[in-house]
C-alpha cells in the first residue's frame, strides 16, 4: 500500500513538473515571437500566364471600352467595323499579302491598325533575300534601319525619367511624310502615325510598354515587392493612352497576341521539382546498388558440374590409380573389336595372324604393331598401357 502511494506521487509530481514546463514555454513563445502579415505575389495563372496583352484587356475594359483579345487575327471570324482599333502584337512576317491589303482597305474605311516592326536579330541582312521584309510594311513604304537598337527618352510630368523601346529595331519611309513620328531621319523612327484615308496606321518599333513584363519576373518564383514594369508605370500608362487615341471609346479594341508559353521542360524544371528531384534521387540510388563494386574483383564460386566426360574420365583414373588399368585396356579393346565386326566381319571372324594381316591390310598400319596392340599389357608397365591404348583408338578410327 505505501509502495502505491509513492507511486502516485511520482506520478503526480512528473505531470505537474511537464505542466509547469510547458507553460513557461508557452509564456517564452508568446513574448518572443510575433505575428506579422507578409504578402507575396505569386506567379500567373490562367490567361495571364500566356497572354502579354492581359493587363491591357483588362485595364481597357475597366475604362468601358470593348474588348476582343485572340490569339490569331480571324478576320472571316471577327469582323472589323470602321471605327474599331485592331492592335497585331505578333511579328508582322505572318500577315500575308492579302490580309494586308484587307486591313489596309479597312483602315481608309476608317479603323485604326497599329503594327509593330520585326525583333531585332544581330548579323541579319537586311538588303539581302532572307531580309526580314512583310506585305504590309511593303505596303507602307517602311524599310528597317540597319543598327543596334538605341532607348528613347520620353518624360512624363510628375514622373522620373524614363526610356522607352530599347529593343525595338527602328524604322524610316520612302517618301511618305508621316502625321505623327518620334525619332529622326538619321537613326530612325521608333513610332510614327500615318494618315490612309479615313483611318491611321500606327508603326511602332516595339509593344513592350503595354505588354505584361512584369510576367517574366513573377514566371521565376514569388516576390516580396510588386513587380514593375508594363501598366504598373505611369510612363506606360500615358504612352499607351496617346497610342490608342485615335478611336478610343468609339469601337471595339481588338487584340491580337501570340501566346507566349513557356516550353514544357520549364515548366517541369521549375515548378515540378517535387516530383522529378525524388524521382532522380531513387534512380541514383538505384543505379549505386546496380552497379559494379569498388575493390579487387571477386571470382564467382564455382557451381556444380555434370559433365559426362568428366565423370567417365575421373571413373578412369581412379581405376588406373588402384591397378585396375587392365579393365580399361579391355574396355578399349572390346570398342575396337565391336567396330571391327560391324565394318569388317570377315576380318572379325578371324583369329590369330591372319586376323592381324586382314586388320592391317585394311588400315595400312604394321602387321607387328597391331599383333602387340591385341595382347593386355602388364599391370605395372605404364607406357606400354598408354602406347596400346593409344594405337587401339588409332585402328577404331581407322576402321
Amino acid at each position: 500500500m505505501t509502495s502505491a502511494r509513492r507511486n502516485g506521487r511520482l506520478v503526480g509530481v512528473g505531470l505537474l513538473v511537464v505542466f509547469v514546463v510547458v507553460a513557461l514555454l508557452a509564456v517564452w513563445f508568446r513574448h518572443t515571437f510575433h505575428r506579422v502579415e507578409k504578402t507575396f505575389y505569386l506567379p500567373p495563372d490562367g490567361e495571364a500566364a500566356y497572354n502579354p496583352l492581359y493587363a491591357l484587356a483588362k485595364t481597357l475594359e475597366a475604362d468601358g471600352v470593348k474588348v476582343n483579345a485572340r490569339q490569331r487575327l480571324l478576320l472571316d471570324d471577327n469582323a472589323l467595323a470602321r471605327e474599331d482599333t485592331l492592335l497585331l502584337f505578333n511579328d508582322p512576317r505572318a500577315l500575308s499579302p492579302p490580309e494586308a491589303d484587307r486591313l489596309l482597305a479597312w483602315v481608309e474605311a476608317g479603323g485604326h491598325l497599329l503594327v509593330r516592326t520585326p525583333l531585332y536579330s544581330p548579323g541579319e541582312d537586311l538588303a539581302g533575300p532572307d531580309a526580314p521584309q512583310t506585305a504590309m510594311l511593303d505596303l507602307l513604304s517602311v524599310w528597317l534601319v540597319d543598327g543596334e537598337p538605341e532607348c528613347e527618352a520620353f518624360q512624363v510630368e510628375g514622373e522620373d525619367h524614363h526610356v522607352e523601346f530599347c529593343a525595338g529595331r527602328r524604322f524610316a519611309f520612302d517618301d511618305v511624310e508621316p502625321e505623327l513620328a518620334w525619332g529622326n531621319l538619321q537613326d530612325g523612327y521608333v513610332y510614327a502615325r500615318l494618315s490612309q484615308g479615313r483611318g491611321h496606321v500606327d508603326v511602332l518599333a516595339d509593344f513592350d510598354f503595354m505588354a505584361n513584363t512584369e510576367m517574366r519576373a513573377l514566371a521565376r518564383g514569388a516576390l516580396d515587392e510588386p513587380p514593375k514594369g508594363g501598366l504598373r508605370d505611369g510612363p506606360h500608362r500615358a504612352l499607351a493612352r496617346q497610342v490608342l487615341a485615335p478611336n478610343y471609346g468609339r469601337g471595339t479594341m481588338h487584340l491580337v497576341y501570340a501566346a507566349e508559353m513557356p516550353s514544357l521542360w520549364r515548366i517541369l524544371f521549375v515548378r515540378g521539382w517535387m516530383v522529378w528531384a525524388p524521382l532522380l534521387l531513387a534512380l541514383a540510388a538505384w543505379l549505386w546498388m546496380r552497379m559494379q563494386r569498388f575493390g579487387p574483383s571477386v571470382p564467382s564460386p564455382a557451381g556444380e558440374r555434370r559433365s559426362l566426360l568428366e565423370h567417365v574420365r575421373a571413373s578412369g583414373e581412379h581405376l588406373y590409380r588402384y591397378g585396375r588399368g587392365v579393365m580399361l585396356y579391355a574396355a578399349v579393346r572390346q570398342a575396337f573389336l565391336a567396330r571391327l565386326r560391324r565394318r569388317d566381319p570377315v576380318a572379325a571372324a578371324l583369329s590369330g595372324d591372319p586376323q592381324v594381316a586382314a586388320i592391317a591390310e585394311r588400315t595400312g598400319l604394321p602387321a607387328e604393331r597391331i599383333r602387340v596392340a591385341l595382347n593386355a599389357p602388364a599391370s605395372h608397365d605404364r607406357q606400354a598401357f598408354r602406347d596400346r591404348i593409344s594405337l587401339l583408338i588409332q585402328l577404331r578410327n581407322r576402321l
